[in-house]
């Protein structure tokens, strides 16, 4: 069964890797957590996907990195699985800091998804192509949301 890996820049991306983990704990989705730098540990990071990949058993990685985010497009350049890149936002650069997760050069593509619930999602929607039973989780899950906003709806027409 693929799992999902998630790979922090540092012990500080905890909380969004916290709500990541939730969703996918929600959906029944196994997952690593690991700790490496694109900028400080660069050969370790390496070495940690080298193994992922002769693995075979990864099918989306998930990296949460702030300021400058090279994490990101140093695992989509290494990698054959698809990459999310769901970088935390910060209040002390103004959202400045999410650009270094849009621009990426040719050949390196991460899609980038700002909300980690977000995340999880398109994590468990791709794992999902080959997965039956996984799909028929994520519309029971989709089918919650919309009952809770039509729900939202009918008691607002009835409040006016």
């Amino acid at each position: 069964m693929a799992c999902v890996v998630i790979l922090m820049g540092s012990r500080s991306d905890l909380p969004v890797v916290g709500e990541i983990t939730a969703a996918l704990d929600e959906l029944g989705i196994a997952y690593e957590r690991r700790v490496a730098s694109a900028h400080k540990s660069v050969r370790y990071l390496l070495d940690l996907l080298a193994g992922y990949e002769a693995s075979g058993r990864v099918g989306v990685y998930i990296t949460v990195a702030g300021r400058s985010n090279a994490l990101s497009g140093v695992v989509d350049a290494n990698v054959t699985a698809p990459v999310i890149a769901c970088p935390p936002y910060s209040d002390r650069f103004a959202g400045a800091d999410l650009y270094s997760s849009l621009r990426m050069p040719s050949g390196v593509a991460p899609a980038v998804v700002l909300e980690p619930q977000g995340a999880a999602l398109l994590a468990a929607k791709i794992l999902a192509v080959g997965d039956p039973g996984l799909r028929q989780r994520i519309t029971a899950l989709q089918r919650v949301q919309a009952e809770k906003v039509i729900a939202a709806d009918e008691e607002m027409s009835q409040s006016t």
